[in-house]
């Protein structure tokens, strides 16, 4: 049963990248670098990156459903996992499971390869993953939405990547953190954020994939404290665009603000305008902004979140139009297998309208998502 009589949609879910993903599907010049998973002893199978210092142990991949005392990072197998996150068929009764109809699909090891050094080896997984995800998705594409990457080793590049993603059919795109040249709010970007907008490719910025809060960014503090600060390179990002007045250049661009909760949105952008209106003086003459941060973010930037009470308890502080809520399957944040008990609890003082945009409707009209399939 779920909490609705429309289709749930997750707006943020994952795969688990097999044994094969990049080794089959890269170009040849890079097969013998390419990523490979690999049994360690207590470690268990894990992805070993070359140019990378630590290999990425599987465990918290496919964590969802445990309860904490059984979560661990090392000694897992990958047969272990949810079958779902490398076998399409398996997906669908996982899903039918959690009460969700379909799922945006992001990566798991690329996320961490977001962050490699070598933007021309980036390219090369990227590229591969594209590829492997496509046939993920092709049995069920009203079910399975996937989201391509693309490396933005150069702006010319990204449009390519950009053109690539949309002929193999997948549904939008995960940006790296931090590009290889300047930083988003330069100008150069401005072919590639119009070619965004012409192939209808909502852009999505995913945590843990720029160096400031990714796999390899320094911790303050007990280990678990870098859990509260995986949010920040996401904010760091909005906040580039916003200042950085890409959204006026673009007025058709979408964004999408992933895995970050959106309980903060009301106060960041309360925050924004505070600064602009006192300090707006730092930026550079002709880089004042149109309108008021706040109005960037409520108009353009999506968020999504799972378990995030707060977020459903101040949507009437934010444009909950561009909340999508997810279940993040099958990582260990996930609300799998619960969701629907969950979502019964945090959406019972929401009016019906702002219930089904955030369960549904929002996420079906930014991906152009027919939801009468769904039924």
């Amino acid at each position: 049963m779920t909490v609705a009589d429309y289709p749930i949609i997750s707006a943020d879910s994952h795969i688990s990248e097999p044994a094969n993903t990049y080794v089959d599907y890269i170009d040849a010049k890079w097969k013998d670098k390419a990523p490979q998973m690999k049994y360690v002893e207590k470690l268990g199978d894990a992805f070993f990156i070359d140019g990378m210092p630590r290999p990425i142990a599987m465990g918290l991949v496919a964590a969802a459903g445990k309860e904490p005392e059984d979560i661990r990072i090392s000694g897992v197998k990958f047969e272990d996992m949810h079958p779902g996150g490398w076998n399409p068929q398996a997906r669908i009764p996982e899903q039918d499971r959690d009460g969700v109809a379909a799922e945006v699909i992001y990566p798991t090891v690329g996320m961490v390869l977001c962050n490699h050094p070598d933007f021309d080896y980036k390219k090369a997984c990227f590229a591969a993953y594209n590829r492997w995800l496509a046939e993920y998705c092709e049995p069920y594409p009203t079910r399975l939405l996937g989201a391509g990457q693309v490396s933005m080793r150069t702006v010319e590049d990204g449009i390519e990547e950009l053109e690539e993603v949309k002929r193999l059919g997948l549904r939008g795109v995960m940006m790296p953190g931090n590009p290889a040249l300047e930083d988003y709010d330069s100008k150069i970007y401005d072919p590639f954020w119009d070619k965004a907008v012409e192939l209808g490719l909502p852009l999505s910025f995913h945590i843990l994939t720029d160096s400031a809060s990714g796999f390899n960014a320094k911790t303050r503090g007990p280990r678990l404290n870098g859990f509260l600060n995986i949010v920040r390179g996401c904010q760091d990002i909005m906040g580039t665009l916003i200042y950085g007045g890409v959204f006026d250049r673009h007025p058709q661009l979408k964004v999408v603000c992933v895995e970050a909760d959106a309980g903060w949105v009301p106060h960041y952008m309360y925050r924004m305008d505070h600064g602009y209106k006192r300090h707006r003086h730092w930026l550079a003459p002709g880089d004042e902004l149109k309108r008021l941060p706040s109005e960037y973010f409520s108009e353009h930037i999506y968020t999504t979140f799972q378990d995030d009470w707060v977020a459903f308890k101040v949507a009437d502080l934010m444009n909950w139009k561009r909340l999508m809520w997810a279940n993040d399957f099958p990582h260990s944040d996930s609300t799998w297998p619960w969701s629907q008990e969950m979502l019964a609890e945090h959406t019972q003082h929401l009016t019906p309208e702002q219930k089904h945009g955030i369960l549904c409707g929002n996420v079906a009209e930014l991906y152009g998502i027919d939801t009468d399939a769904l039924r």
